[in-house]
C-alpha cells in the first residue's frame, strides 16, 4: 500500500498595477524578474516534487520489503506455531500417557504394599505358629522326661528367634516369653537321672553289705586275731629268754580266758529279726532288696513319686534291721537312700502360659 503524493504549493507572484499608471521599462524589469522568481519557484517546486517522489517511493520500497520481511516472519511464525501446537499435542498426549502410567504404577504401588503388608503378616503368623508348637512340644517333653531344661532352652531359642525378626508386633510376645523363663528357671525339679544313678550305686553296694549277724559272729574272730598278733610277733624273733617265756604264758592264758568267754556271750540286740538270719536267708534279703530298688527306680522314672517313697522307706528299714550300721558302706548306702528320698518330691510342671497366650493373641492380629 502507496502513500498519497504530497500537495506543494507553488507561489504565485501578483503584481497589482495601479490604475492610471503606464507600464515602462520598470515594470518590464519587475515582470521579468517576477517572471525568474517565478521559474525558479517552479523549479524548486519541481525538484521538491521530484525529490518527494523518491523519498516517497523509497519508503514505498522499504514498506514493500519490510511487508515481505513481515509476510515471511509471519510464514515462519505460523509454521512454529503450527509445530508449537503439534508440539503441545504431543506432550499433552504424552502427559495423558504419563499420567495414566503413574495412576498405574500408584495402584501397583498400592497393591504391593498391601501383598508386604499380607506377607509380613503372613509371616508374622507363621513364626507364632511355630514358636506356638516348639513351645507344647517342649512342654511335653519336660513332662515326660521330668526335666526343665527342653522347656527352657525352647524360650530361649525363641525369644532368640523373634529378636533376630525384630518385629514391634511381637514385643509383647518377647515379653510373655522372658516372664515364663524367668519362672520355670525359678522351680526346682528332681533331677531324675541322678536319682536313678544313685539308686543303681546303692544296688551295686547290696551284695557287700554285711550282715549284722555276720558281724555279731565276726567279733570274736576278731578279738582273738587282735591279741594272737602281738603274741605272735613277740614269739618270731627267738624262743629263749624270760621275756619270750611271759609272752607265750600270757598268749596262752589269753586265748584259754577268750575260749572260756566265747562259750557264754551276752549281747544287747535292738533287733532280734536281725540276728536270726540265716546264713542261707542273706541271698534271698540281698536280692529283695535289689527288687525293692528297682520298684523304686522305675517308680522314679515314671514320674512316681509316692510310690518310690514307700520303697525307699522299706530299704532303708531293712538296712536298719538285719545290716550293720556301723560299716562304712551302709552308711554310704544309708546316705545315699536319705539323698534320693529328700529330691524324690513331686512338684508341679510350670506351664508358659503367659508366652502361649501372647502368641494366640499374636497370631490373630
Amino acid at each position: 500500500m502507496t502513500d498519497p503524493a504530497p500537495i506543494v504549493d507553488t507561489p504565485q507572484v501578483v503584481v497589482a498595477r495601479e490604475p492610471g499608471v503606464a507600464a515602462g521599462p520598470a515594470s518590464a524589469n519587475w515582470r521579468r524578474i517576477g517572471v525568474a522568481v517565478i521559474a525558479v519557484a517552479l523549479l524548486g517546486s519541481v525538484f521538491l516534487a521530484w525529490r518527494a517522489d523518491q523519498r516517497m517511493r523509497n519508503v514505498e520500497r522499504e514498506l514493500v520489503k519490510r511487508q515481505h520481511d513481515a509476510d515471511t516472519r509471519i510464514a515462519e511464525a505460523a509454521v512454529l506455531a503450527r509445530q508449537a501446537q503439534d508440539s503441545v499435542r504431543d506432550a499433552a498426549a504424552k502427559v495423558a500417557l504419563l499420567q495414566a502410567r503413574v495412576d498405574e504404577v500408584a495402584v501397583q504401588r498400592g497393591q504391593f504394599e498391601e501383598l508386604i503388608q499380607s506377607l509380613a503378616r503372613s509371616r508374622d503368623e507363621n513364626v507364632a505358629v511355630d514358636i506356638d508348637a516348639a513351645v507344647r512340644v517342649a512342654l511335653q517333653q519336660s513332662a515326660l522326661t521330668g526335666s526343665l531344661e527342653p522347656l527352657v532352652a525352647t524360650l530361649r531359642q525363641s525369644d532368640e528367634r523373634l529378636a533376630r525378626i525384630n518385629q514391634p508386633r511381637l514385643d509383647p510376645v518377647r515379653r510373655a516369653i522372658a516372664r515364663d523363663l524367668e519362672r520355670v528357671r525359678g522351680v526346682s525339679l528332681a533331677d531324675v537321672p541322678s536319682l536313678v544313678a544313685k539308686l543303681d550305686e546303692v544296688t551295686r553296694l547290696v551284695d557287700d553289705l554285711p550282715l549284722l549277724s555276720a558281724s555279731a559272729r565276726a567279733e570274736p574272730a576278731r578279738r582273738a586275731t587282735a591279741v594272737a598278733a602281738p603274741a605272735s610277733a613277740a614269739s618270731a624273733p627267738a624262743w629263749f629268754g624270760a621275756r619270750q617265756v611271759d609272752a607265750v604264758w600270757s598268749f596262752v592264758v589269753d586265748h584259754i580266758w577268750n575260749e572260756a568267754k566265747s562259750l557264754v556271750r551276752v549281747t544287747r540286740i535292738e533287733r532280734p529279726e536281725g540276728m536270726l538270719v540265716a546264713p542261707d536267708q542273706s541271698f534271698f534279703l540281698r536280692e529283695n532288696l535289689k527288687l525293692r530298688l528297682l520298684n523304686a527306680r522305675l517308680a522314679l522314672l515314671s514320674r512316681q513319686f509316692d510310690t518310690a517313697q514307700g520303697d525307699l522307706q522299706t530299704v532303708r528299714g531293712a538296712l536298719d534291721r538285719y545290716f550293720d550300721r556301723s560299716a562304712r558302706r551302709t552308711q554310704h548306702a544309708a546316705d545315699l537312700l536319705q539323698q534320693v528320698a529328700q529330691h524324690a518330691r513331686q512338684v508341679n510342671l510350670p506351664r508358659p502360659d503367659e508366652t502361649l497366650a501372647a502368641l494366640a493373641t499374636a497370631g490373630v492380629r
